[in-house]
């Protein structure tokens, strides 16, 4: 191998490379470099693919990337001599590349990692690499032999160690920076020339010798590696194809399951909820309740229950005409929507469906009955989605609404009353039986990827009428005036929980909690602040009070003043939701405030939306010209996130990429998962 018995009369062959295909070579492993490290960056990441089939298909991208660039350098370099490949030797010597790759990769991703940790997965790469390369070598057939050059070839094997630990150390240990295009792309360029400089150098280490008889005039083509470019090029695009069909299938499974129901797959209340806040004129809603399925499960068994819920959601869909949509919103509540369309086609199909539960229901050799009701509401301007949802649930709650299986259309003359009757008579007890409770929702610093702080949100769940949107019992609240005890309970419970991550040792970040506009004014707000601090032994630099646009606007001048008088206390106050309001730009300089919400409204679209973004973009500039700490919020998406860090302006990002709005449990599990990440990435 180093030192061969050359006869003597074989001369040295002298090679020529063609360098358009050199440099196609090079590029094929720096492509297979980024495939690979983009495959490898999702076995991090929660998916609906395991994570062993991230790794198995990076490995087999720089196996395959490895295999191609060598076998398309080796058709760069010609000789004077007839040459051919074996084969078998030519594909077995893939082999030892994908395996290298798996090891590396497998030991990149460990939890627990040390230098010693990426010594070995580089030294797992680069011998896989040499051994590829020096396999394929070995797969030559020519009337020449070859020899290496000791030196050269262990430099050709060291490079290909140390380039592969610099690209896999970068690689993991910058993964929050990944996130950064360019930061990939420069990584798999450095591992595409651990690839190509072993190659190049392993070339350099190998001379050829060859008898006079057997050197042809001029530099042969090698008519095998026509047999191999095909392949090559249609397994790369094979593995490009891959990675993009399952980044599409993941991102669409995991909006499936955020947005639909997993039993009867259909829209869920998130996306229920999401599809009212759009607003719109001559909205119809249906909401089906089925009535006593805790003795069918309990009869039966949950496994009927759940297959009857599956038959329920059948018929539902069989009557569902075009121009609706139904989602499931509960356990056993369905609701058809629908725009514009005649009130009495609706109806129409509403008792078209009740027909169907008026006899037994057969299912599995039993007959069930079916006890129902369907509540009906309507109305006219955009401006009262809200009430949409309350009248209909109204319907449901009222005591003469019987389970009849009729469909009841509501009236407010009959069914108002008791609806917001119920809401305010069981707030008291809701708070004080902890039917009210708080979600936090994190904020994340797009710089650094640091963690900004929570957002509190309210939530209630009802013993009678289940999980009550904000947007459902907050406006009765405020029409009745009792917006500002639930505002109190929240700034209370906010400040206790601070505390009691501080007791347990946990950073005390900011909360950010919501206040009504007009409570913005009131002096006793001031008060219950001064006291929850006193009481909690919190700073107030840890709250954050956020105003909304619109309310603000309403009493400028107290609120201005109001604002003032928190900022000189110390607390934080945030203008939320903003560019949903009118306020002028003169109003937004006199306002006393740190920190600019931008409304999701203007993220929706961004970054496919050119002209959403340059808004966006302005936005964002403005708000830091006058010194505003700027949040973004209800992102959602991987591209909004690029878009939004690739601005290189300091702002925060809010939504769901990060996180949903969790409970205290929940969210002190997501912190340990994300600290971990970042002490990672640090």
């Amino acid at each position: 191998m180093f030192s061969p018995s050359i006869p003597q009369n074989y001369s040295e062959l002298s090679g020529d490379h063609s360098w358009p295909i050199v440099v196609l070579s090079i590029s094929m492993a720096c492509l297979a470099s980024y495939t690979a490290l983009s495959m490898n960056e999702r076995v991090q990441k929660n998916g609906f693919f395991h994570r062993s089939v991230w790794l198995v298909l990076a490995s087999l991208a720089m196996g395959f990337g490895i295999w191609s660039m060598h076998f398309i350098g080796m058709n760069a370099f010609s000789l004077p001599v007839s040459m051919s490949y074996n084969h078998l030797w030519t594909f077995l010597s893939i082999l030892p590349a994908i395996v290298a790759s798996f090891l590396a990769f497998h030991l990149a991703n460990k939890q627990n990692q040390s230098l010693m940790t990426f010594a070995l997965a580089g030294v797992a790469m680069g011998i896989g690499i040499a051994a590829m390369h020096y396999m394929g070598m070995e797969a030559m057939e020519m009337e020449a032999i070859h020899t290496y050059h000791a030196g050269l070839f262990t430099i050709s094997v060291v490079i290909a160690i140390v380039v592969s630990f610099v690209a896999l150390y970068i690689f993991s240990s910058l993964k929050q920076l990944m996130e950064k295009r360019l930061m990939k792309i420069l990584t798999a360029l450095i591992m595409g020339l651990a690839v190509s400089s072993m190659h190049y150098t392993g070339m350099a280490a190998v001379s050829f010798y060859a008898s006079p008889t057997s050197i042809l005039s001029g530099h042969a083509g090698h008519s095998d590696m026509n047999m191999l470019i095909g392949p090559v090029t249609a397994g790369m695009f094979f593995l490009l194809i891959s990675l993009l069909f399952s980044s599409l299938m993941d991102r669409y499974i995991d909006y499936r399951i955020s947005y639909f129901d997993g039993l009867t797959r259909l829209p869920n209340r998130r996306q229920f909820e999401k599809t009212l806040m759009k607003k719109s004129d001559n909205r119809l809603l249906a909401i089906w309740h089925f009535h006593g399925f805790e003795k069918i499960n309990n009869g039966y068994g949950y496994a009927f229950g759940d297959k009857l819920i599956q038959q329920i959601a059948l018929e539902l869909q069989d009557a569902r005409a075009g121009f609706m949509a139904l989602y499931r919103i509960e356990g056993n509540r369905f609701a058809f929507l629908s725009e514009e369309v005649d009130q009495d086609i609706f109806l129409r199909i509403m008792e078209t469906v009740a027909e169907k539960w008026r006899g037994p229901f057969y299912l599995e050799d039993k007959w069930i009955y079916l006890t129902s009701v369907c509540s009906v509401s309507f109305v006219k301007e955009a401006d009262t989605q809200h009430q949409l949802y309350s009248n209909a649930l109204a319907v449901l709650e009222h005591p003469l609404t019987r389970y009849d299986n009729e469909v009841v259309v509501y009236d407010p003359a009959v069914h108002t009353f008791s609806f917001d009757q119920k809401v305010l008579q069981g707030l008291g007890r809701a708070m004080a039986e902890e039917e009210l409770f708080l979600v936090y929702q994190p904020k994340i610093l797009a710089a650094s990827g640091q963690l900004d702080g929570f957002e509190a949100l309210i939530r209630w769940k009802h013993p009678t009428l289940g999980m009550l949107s904000p947007g459902v019992f907050i406006p009765i609240l405020e029409q009745n005036h009792r917006i500002d005890d639930v505002t109190d309970w929240v700034i209370d419970r906010a400040a206790r929980q601070l505390q009691q991550w501080t007791q347990s040792g946990l950073p005390g970040e900011k909360v950010a909690v919501n206040i009504p506009g007009e409570y913005i004014t009131s002096s006793k707000l001031s008060n219950v602040l001064k006291k929850v601090i006193d009481r909690y032994s919190i700073q107030p630099e840890q709250l954050e009070l956020e105003v909304t646009e619109t309310s603000v606007v309403q009493s400028a001048e107290s609120a201005i003043r109001a604002i003032h008088l928190f900022r000189e206390q110390g607390f934080s106050v945030a203008l939320d939701d903003f560019g949903t309001g009118v306020s002028s730009l003169s109003f937004l300089r006199q306002m006393p405030i740190n920190t600019l919400k931008i409304d999701k409204s203007f993220v929706d679209q961004v970054p496919q939306s050119e002209k959403d973004s340059a808004i966006l973009l302005a936005i964002i500039t403005l708000g830091q010209s006058l010194n505003l700490h700027i949040v973004i919020e209800g992102v959602e998406t991987a591209e909004q996130v690029d878009f939004l860090i690739s601005t290189d302006h300091p702002l925060a990002i809010q939504g769901y990429y990060y996180g949903k709005p969790m409970m205290p449990a929940e969210l002190e599990e997501w912190r340990r998962g994300f600290f971990r990440q970042t002490e990672e990435t640090s």
